[in-house]
């Protein structure tokens, strides 16, 4: 069963439905109801036990200081992959990351480590291809693989070793691509529940580092030999934002307020123009620097801290190859698949091929919509 997950504000709105009634029953799972291998044990035999189901529905929130968001600081508590009442989430503030939303990156961590144990699955069983997709979205994600030629000669323990060095590095890298393309769709138009509430959400300027974020935090918990996946997330992340500089959550609110009216207006998220954006998901240098908040109290001469982006050098190294291709199936994918096609005969996208291209298109339509100033990539 793949993820009962969401992006923002499509999660939000799934919840109040009928997901409700799935969560509940996903969450009587993370209560021990029903036993799953992949969080009894060391969090490092994810990759080869996977999960019993996919990631969990969860909100996210915009980076403003609007009515309902919550905020977050220092103490995040526990990470549950299913339910667990003790996870804090919400909108934090660090000195050297910017703005996070801890939702975004619980969904990323968790989709890694999914995504991860589905690629070890499938290379041990020789398949060559697997689909999967956010709940929330309709685009359907493919994955296409090569073995190299050896590999039917080399034994079982020998084939093991390298699949899951190789799935360690599919999981954040398909991970990464899936969530930058729910961004893409929600740019030009994409709504879960078909309300005009999530084009303020696009590449807001903590989207994509907390999603990156989350992909490495999610790799990092993957190599606990000690801890259950949980336990080794909440280490991790806890870790993490103190090296970042996490303030108090009453400061990630002023920090927000600070800048109301020149990056967003708007006090209710079906009303919120969010105007500044990040358009950095590592196309130029391999690494994304977040946008930093000026005179924040308590950071003062912080410097951005960037991460690199995931890539498939793993694979290679084995003699393996992989194809993504994503299949989009939402109402507005025409507006998507004809910057890259057209002549609209192709229907699919290519992330490494297409992706550039629609990005630069993207920039151009926000420079021209909100100024240069609003979607300038900040400084390393």
């Amino acid at each position: 069963m793949e993820g009962l997950q969401s992006m923002r504000d499509c999660g939000a709105s799934w919840g109040r439905s009928f997901l409700g009634f799935a969560l509940l029953a996903l969450g009587t799972a993370g209560c021990g109801i029903i036993p799953d291998k992949g969080l009894r044990s060391p969090a490092s035999d994810v990759v080869v036990n996977g999960f019993n189901f996919g990631p969990r529905i969860r909100y996210g929130a915009y980076p403003t200081s609007i009515l309902g968001t919550p905020w977050a600081g220092e103490k995040l508590g526990t990470h549950g992959y299913y339910f667990r009442p003790s996870e804090k989430n919400g909108i934090a503030y660090t000195c050297q990351g910017g703005h996070i939303d801890i939702m975004h990156v619980r969904i990323a961590a968790d989709w890694t480590a999914y995504l991860a144990g589905k690629s070890y699955k499938h290379i041990m069983k020789g398949g060559d291809h697997f689909s999967y997709k956010l709940l929330v979205d309709r685009s359907r994600n493919h994955l296409y693989l090569s073995y190299p030629e050896n590999w039917k000669s080399l034994s079982k323990d020998q084939q093991s070793v390298i699949a899951r060095e190789v799935a360690l590095a599919l999981g954040p890298y398909l991970t990464f691509t899936m969530v930058t393309w729910h961004e893409i769709m929600t740019w030009y138009g994409f709504n879960c529940i078909g309300l005009p509430t999530e084009y303020a959400s696009a590449f807001s300027w903590e989207d994509s580092y907390s999603n990156l974020l989350g992909v490495r935090l999610g790799s990092q918990a993957l190599q606990d030999t000690e801890r259950p996946y949980n336990e080794a997330m909440k280490l991790v992340l806890d870790e993490e934002m103190a090296r970042l500089g996490v303030r108090p959550a009453k400061v990630s609110k002023q920090v927000s307020e600070s800048v109301y009216g020149s990056w967003y207006t708007g006090r209710v998220s079906m009303f919120v123009d969010l105007r500044r954006r990040n358009f950095d998901i590592g196309l130029d240098d391999g690494q994304i620097t977040p946008t930093l908040l000026p005179d924040v109290p308590g950071c003062e001469g912080a410097r951005p801290i960037s991460y690199p982006v995931p890539t498939l050098e793993a694979l290679a190294k084995h003699g393996f190859s992989a194809r993504i291709e994503i299949e989009p199936r939402e109402w507005e994918k025409n507006r998507v698949l004809r910057i890259v096609h057209p002549d609209k005969k192709g229907k699919r996208i290519i992330p490494e091929e297409h992706i550039p291209t629609i990005m630069a298109q993207i920039r151009k339509e926000a420079e021209a919509r909100f100024g240069a100033e609003m979607v300038a990539d900040p400084e390393p």
